[in-house]
């Protein structure tokens, strides 16, 4: 405690703060100190423990490391730990990682013991750092008035969280920082630069440039596969290379973190060394300017890590790591105009991330987003996606609320899926359980999930295709979360603790045995696909996503599989590790949830109705057979559908039949539109149409006079008749098609008419036919007709048709269609 550093300063106004208020917003910079400072300056002035948080198990263990050795003790006195799946007894402050104090203030809502909860690094924004600040909060006004809370930040804007806090204070620590220079690239890398080889290149342009300045480069890559090729090309540098991110054992990232020995160092690092880890004798930053981040798609259901560019604030962040013990330097791996399109803050975890975790939580609470102080909603899609999962596990009921087996899996360390999995399946499950829970060992090999759980056995015997010094380490950090989860079970079981699992799903374990594609889909029901026919090996998914294998993958002829891992593509997924399924283990499993479904459906492309007898597991199709007992009715509404996407098919009768009804007030609409909308009237006709050929051939002149029924049809007769009859008693359509009634006879016809008829009291318009049949006059004034136009007419037609009489007075003439007998 001898070395001074900025946080000093600031102790005692923050200790101030937590005596008078109990609760403060400490904002510092990366290198203030306030890490390893502010829980020993609090431990005289809060009784009972400090619990610190920190977003990632190395910096926990880091942390609780420099603060016992701030207080010249090892981890174990009164300082210590509580990591997944380590842990050391710390009698006055506990340093441990977010989801920690998730499981601790659910189990014990008044955190007895415990005097103050310090949340670190908390401008990360995790999900689990989110949460656990809403339950805290809520516990402390409900049940703990005397708790302290501190929110402690690099970056983060305080007054948003001050305000969350009802007005906390913020304290303030302006830091020790030593001048950084910046570098940028002349220019922006190419268009399909690869990421590895340019930073490789950069890293070992900056080391050579500053080789005399002395103290460690660090350099920041997205993700381990990053720093594994890079160190690869990085031999020729004549350093030591080390590599630093949260999945390397404990032993290497000791190492990352140790005092630098004769050699000069270079670290490769992910954003795990962007703010809460120490490491010494950092001169030269190289930031890639790239960040490895999980993304949630609300509509595939499924999470996928997207490389993307950082946010200025924690480009800034990595900067700041060159200039906390001497003025440094950082080079970026892009052009200074391109900053200005950087984010300004990376998203929060909980706007990104799947909620199926934290949903249970909230249930477990008895909670709504909207009961707690959260800083960001979670959204709203997420969360229902979240929660119709929890209900397909029975961790929730449909109400929403928890049931026992969802209290069993949230007091669980893994995902609810796994933890559903392991409590239907037992102790057996745990290898698998651990290995899903951690990231793929064997990247970048066949999608068979049998392949990684042989290599748990026997990693020696996939050493001629995964290096033996990489997948070591991962598969024995797999094993040991498998012994975990196997005691972890067997303790529960000890103490009868574990609620029943979901009946199906108990009885679905015991039929199954050890089968890792069965235990699987207890883990992924919304996963498990189904092969599409033909060649390629494409799957539907049991959610309604589709997803394809390599075509030379050895799954992929196979027809059911659970896809345990995806790329989240939102059009067609790439399935990266999968498990066969037996189709009995799906109906042993999910039986309840298989239903027979009954399909008389309009397929447009077919151009006929189908009738199907299928069994379904969501949006998946078991079998399919025809339906031949149909019944009519259901016929019926499929060809009306058919009818909605074709069109009405009106032949001449049936339209002047519509016209007519149009005309008469009262008889409702008849447009095609709604027509269609309101089809029932259609129903009766349809349960004998299959075929497109049916339909066009249907006349729908009856089906309408039934639509207006038996008094609609005497009102059109009587004010809109159909026909028009002639003096000589004879019957002529009459054309509603048109803005005026309509009818055409012979002239000879309308012989002696001296008033010009009407329909529904409008004059009709009467084309006058020669007896050829050819127009000569259309009229809607038939006497001007014959006191005007008719001589001139007749002097035409006399001629043309002389066996026709042509009357001088046509009113006086009878009506006739004959021509004069021959001769006269």
């Amino acid at each position: 405690m001898s070395e001074r550093l900025p946080i000093d300063e600031i102790l005692p106004a923050l200790r101030d703060a937590v005596a008078s208020h109990g609760r403060a917003v400490l904002v510092a910079p990366p290198g203030a100190g306030k890490t390893t400072r502010v829980p020993l300056a609090l431990l005289d002035l809060v009784p009972g423990r400090i619990l610190m948080l920190e977003p990632r198990r190395l910096a926990a263990r880091a942390a609780a490391e420099r603060l016992a050795e701030g207080l010249g003790e090892a981890v174990g006195g009164l300082v210590g730990y509580r990591i997944r799946g380590d842990a050391v007894a710390g009698s006055r402050i506990e340093v441990v990682t977010e989801g920690i104090l998730t499981r601790m203030i659910q189990s014990d809502p008044a955190l007895d013991g415990i005097g103050c909860v310090i949340f670190d690094e908390f401008h990360e924004r995790s999900l689990n750092a989110d949460l656990g600040l809403a339950l805290v909060w809520e516990a402390r006004g409900a049940l703990r008035e005397d708790l302290a809370v501190i929110v402690m930040s690099a970056t983060l804007e305080a007054e948003p969280v001050a305000a969350l806090l009802d007005d906390a204070p913020v304290i303030r620590s302006e830091g020790r920082a030593y001048p950084v220079e910046t570098i940028w690239l002349d220019r922006p890398l190419p268009a399909g630069a690869r990421l590895v080889p340019e930073a490789a290149r950069l890293i070992a342009a900056a080391e050579a440039a500053t080789r005399d300045t002395g103290g460690t480069l660090l350099a920041f890559l997205p993700g381990e596969a990053e720093i594994r090729r890079v160190s690869g090309l990085l031999d020729q540098t004549g350093c030591e290379v080390l590599p630093l991110y949260g999945a390397l054992d404990a032993g290497a990232q000791r190492a990352a973190l140790a005092e630098p020995g004769a050699h000069r160092r270079i670290v490769l690092a992910t954003a795990i060394a962007e703010t809460s880890l120490t490491i010494p004798q950092v001169r030269v930053v190289v930031d890639t300017g790239r960040a490895r981040r999980a993304r949630f798609d609300p509509g595939s259901g499924m999470s996928r890590l997207v490389t993307e560019r950082v946010s200025r604030a924690e480009a800034d962040q990595r900067r700041g790591r060159a200039g906390r013990v001497a003025p440094g330097i950082c080079y970026r791996m892009w052009s200074r105009p391109e900053e200005g399109a950087l984010p300004s803050f990376a998203p929060p975890e909980i706007a990104v991330a799947d909620l199926t975790g934290m949903a249970l939580e909230l249930a477990a609470w008895g909670a709504e987003p909207g009961d707690l102080a959260f800083l960001t909603p979670p959204p709203e899609g997420a969360l229902r996606e979240a929660r119709a999962l929890l209900t397909q596990l029975g961790a929730l009921d449909h109400a929403g609320r928890v049931s026992g087996h969802g209290k069993a899996l949230a007091a669980l360390p893994l995902h609810p899926r796994l933890a559903h999995m392991l409590l239907v399946s037992g102790a057996e499950a745990a290898d698998l359980a651990a290995l899903l829970s951690g990231r793929d060992p064997l990247r970048g090999a066949p999608a068979d999930l049998s392949l990684r759980l042989a290599a748990m056995r026997d990693p020696k015997a996939f050493a001629d295709r995964h290096p033996y010094d990489v997948i070591r380490p991962a598969l024995h950090a797999i094993r040991d979360e498998a012994r975990r989860l196997r005691r972890m079970i067997a303790s529960r079981d000890g103490r009868g603790a574990s609620p029943p699992a979901p009946p199906a799903a108990a009885g679905a374990a015991r039929g199954c045995g050890s089968s890792s594609g069965a235990m699987a889909a207890l883990a992924y029901p919304d996963r498990i696909g189904l092969r599409r026919k033909g060649e390629s090996p494409r799957f539907v998914l049991s959610g309604g996503k589709g997803a394809a294998l390599d075509a030379g993958d050895a799954l992929a002829g196979q027809r059911l599989i659970v896809a345990v891992d995806l790329d989240g593509d939102q059009r067609e997924a790439r399935i990266r590790m999968a498990a066969v399924l037996a189709e009995a283990e799906l109906r042993e499993l999910h039986g309840d949830r298989i239903a027979e479904v009954e399909i008389c459906e309009w397929s447009r492309r077919e151009g006929r109705v189908l009738t199907r007898l299928q069994e379904r597991f969501g949006a998946l199709v078991l079998s399919d057979r025809i339906w031949a007992s149909a019944p009519e009715d259901a016929v019926a509404q499929a060809a009306l559908e058919g009818l909605r996407q074709d069109g009405l098919p009106w032949t001449r009768t049936a339209a002047r039949l519509r016209a007519r009804i149009a005309l008469v007030e009262g008889l409702g609409p008849v447009d095609d539109d709604s027509l269609l909308a309101d089809g029932d009237w259609l129903l009766p006709w349809l349960g004998k149409a299959r075929t497109l050929a049916d339909l066009r051939g249907l006349d729908l002149s009856e089906p309408l006079k039934a639509r207006i029924g038996w008094d609609g049809q005497q009102r059109l007769a009587a004010e809109v008749p159909a026909h028009f009859t002639t003096p000589l008693g004879r019957r002529v359509a009459i054309d509603y098609d048109h803005e005026t009634p309509s009818i055409e006879l012979k002239l000879q016809e309308l012989f002696g008419v001296t008033r010009h008829p009407t329909v529904a009291g409008r004059p009709l318009r009467i084309s006058l036919l020669s007896p050829g049949g050819k127009p000569v006059q259309v009229t809607m004034d038939l006497p001007g007709f014959w006191a005007s136009s008719y001589a001139d007419v007749r002097k035409d037609m006399r001629g043309r048709y002389p066996r026709h009489p042509w009357p001088e007075d046509p009113t006086e003439a009878d009506p006739t269609t004959r021509a004069k007998p021959r001769g006269t």
